[in-house]
């Protein structure tokens, strides 16, 4: 969150105490950047690597990141995150020539290596994917919020922001999802590695704009983050998951508009990395103070470089997917950075390192062959290609220049990668990193296999042959192992069922397996309509419910039998309608209850089904089948165990 000493604005006089500080920085910002202060003789290049950690055996979130922390006290460069299964670590700043990929790639795998160890201990291990497969949703309730003042502050804040009942996630790819959820932790779903590029003041505008335009071929080639919730969307989610995670807006009859604080933008940059300033502070009220001690406009009285402290909290409470960035070098000066924040996490650090320079090479390259990117692309386009990149990844075509209609591999190939090369060079970039990283986009893109393809396949693949839950471990696993060995993800090959031995259902919760695509009837319904729809659709239970989605009952096909054998009569009365013979209050069991506690009620009440409600609401159905699948499975790997 950049200042780290953050807290929720109480009362108006602590607002406003703030506000005057943020707009002194800003006020010393402007004075800086008329006076040239800033550093414009070198470039640096730099990133920061996020993580999900999970358990060595389930593959489930590891909630233990305090405690992994205290396993890591000499670790100055790693941190915190929003969730308690999430660290993140800082990769050093370098120059941007020579042999800077190769490095960043040999700290971030050290790094990640020296995390692995110690976590060992905890019978835990790290992941880098955007969006963990294996993520539940009340793994994001708010007891697993880190435990520390500046999150708590940031969740407070934003839910005093809610105009509506609840957050609420609404997204369709293959599948479709639509949840409510109490709050705005969601976020703690993604994860990324953002990479940094320093900026001349006098280039920052065009800079930027290149970035916007350069985003969405960036998330085509870098997807990794298609499956939430057992769920297969957008092949980017962490874009749409990420606004709706912290969108505090509801609909309304009206047409007023209002930016959500996670966006792309509103336009080009013209004149200024002021223009982002001052569009944020006049869009988006102020949600965190900070205990801000420094008088930036004294200081500059004095001659001497302000951090500018009110004016990053309030910066790191607005989400651009291309965001501004202040700092002081170590020799004292003021710099400028771009923070491209799209990359996602994964699928290993050799991929990361080659998406990182592709974005870097494009930037160098794109400045010199188009200086002035406005002329060749509206800024409507690129909105455009930004939304369909996250939906479609490496299967998107986009609008091009002068309104080129062009897929996502043939862009890349035929015109991003000669210009990333040419903008790799004209920074002295060593040769052999630039073939090695950006040969790893080339293959990539030749054998049209991105993260989020790998995993839309393999998952799809795997949920054929076993449950749900089963498959994103597999594949989880799979991720993990493939990471450890750092292969390119054009290189993995799909994972097989029967490569985890250590799965074990039991620890499943009802969640987990339940059915959630369900046939249901209601109360004044015709008994031949219940009849023929569970005779069509294969079923023995069909759970009653009211309009409002309330379980009122059950029909079972033993039920069914006894009415047509009993002459259409049930306890001496004639029977036509659902009400008339369903069991009014069948046994239930509720989502976070575990598979062996159904069981044993399945077994203790014998019956071979038990409805799922949350209150009183029908949100799934397990029944005896489910168990006989998940046995099944047990007995085949037992089977190849003793073989």
């Amino acid at each position: 969150m950049g200042e780290q000493k953050v807290s929720l604005v109480q009362d108006e006089k602590m607002m406003q105490q703030f506000v005057k500080k943020l707009l002194k920085d800003v006020q010393a910002l402007e004075y800086m950047l008329e006076h040239e202060w800033f550093e414009d003789d070198i470039v640096r290049i730099g990133a920061e690597q996020e993580m999900c950690l999970v358990h060595r055996k389930t593959y489930k979130p590891a909630t233990i990141a305090m405690e992994a922390l205290e396993h890591m006290k000499d670790y100055e460069w790693v941190e915190t995150e929003l969730a308690r299964f999430n660290l993140e670590t800082n990769l050093d700043p370098r120059t941007f020539t020579g042999k800077c990929l190769s490095e960043l790639e040999a700290e971030n795998a050290g790094k990640l290596e020296k995390i692995r160890e110690r976590l060992e201990v905890l019978k835990a291990k790290p992941i880098l994917t955007g969006i963990l497969p294996t993520l539940r949703k009340y793994d994001l309730e708010m007891h697993n919020l880190t435990p520390k003042k500046r999150y708590y502050a940031l969740m407070e804040a934003i839910n005093q922001q809610l105009i509506g009942a609840a957050y609420e996630l609404r997204l369709s790819g293959i599948d479709e999802l639509l949840i409510r959820h109490r709050s705005p932790l969601l976020e703690a779903c993604n994860t990324s590695f953002q990479v940094h590029l320093q900026v001349s003041p006098a280039n920052f505008v065009p800079f930027y704009n290149i970035a916007q335009v350069l985003s969405a071929p960036v998330i085509a080639m870098s997807a990794n983050s298609p499956i939430v919730f057992g769920k297969r969307l957008w092949h980017e989610s962490r874009i749409a998951l990420f606004q709706q995670a912290l969108d505090v807006r509801t609909t309304h009859e009206h047409m007023r508009e209002r930016s959500p604080r996670v966006n792309f933008g509103t336009g080009w940059l013209d004149k200024s990395i002021m223009e982002i300033y001052k569009e944020d502070i006049a869009r988006f009220r102020v949600l965190l103070s900070a205990d801000v001690d420094e008088d930036s406009l004294k200081l500059l009285s004095k001659g001497e470089v302000p951090k500018l402290r009110a004016l990053q909290v309030h910066n790191s409470t607005v989400y651009r997917w291309n965001r501004p960035c202040y700092g002081v070098s170590p020799n004292g000066k003021p710099h400028l950075r771009i923070e491209n924040r799209v990359i996602p996490a994964g699928p290993t650090v050799a991929d990361e390192v080659a998406n990182a320079a592709f974005w870097l090479g494009a930037m160098e390259g794109m400045h010199s062959a188009y200086p002035d990117i406005r002329e060749h692309i509206s800024w409507e386009d690129v909105r455009d290609n930004f939304l369909k990149s996250a939906k479609f990844g490496i299967d998107t075509k986009f609008t091009w220049f002068n309104d080129k209609k062009v897929t996502a591999t043939d862009l890349v190939q035929q015109e991003l990668l000669p210009i990333a090369r040419e903008g790799l060079k004209s920074r002295g970039v060593d040769t052999g990193d630039i073939d090695h990283y950006l040969g790893i986009i080339e293959e990539r893109a030749k054998s049209h296999m991105s993260g989020s393809r790998w995993q839309l396949r393999a998952y799809t693949k795997l949920s054929k042959e076993v449950s749900r839950d089963e498959a994103l471990t597999v594949m989880t696993a799979a991720i993990i192992k493939n990471q450890a060995e750092n292969k390119p993800v054009h290189t993995w090959e799909m994972p097989e069922a029967v490569s985890l031995p250590d799965y074990k259902p039991a620890r499943l919760l009802v969640d987990e397996f339940m059915e959630t695509d369900l046939f249901t009837v209601q109360k004044d319904d015709l008994i031949e309509l219940v009849a023929e729809l569970m005779d069509w659709r294969k079923i023995r239970y069909m759970p009653v419910e009211n309009s409002k989605g309330d379980l009122v009952g059950l029909i079972t096909s033993r039920l069914l039998l006894r009415y047509y054998t009993h002459q259409h009569k049930l306890n001496g009365k004639a029977a036509a309608c659902v009400k008339d013979i369903m069991i009014a209050n069948p046994k239930t069991i509720g989502p976070n209850a575990t598979i062996i506690q159904a069981m044993r009620t399945m077994r203790e009440n014998k019956i071979g089904c038990l409805p799922v409600v949350q209150g009183q609401e029908l949100i799934g159905i397990i029944t005896e089948m489910d168990f006989l699948r998940i046995t099944g499975r047990l007995m085949e790997r037992l089977e190849q165990e003793e073989d």
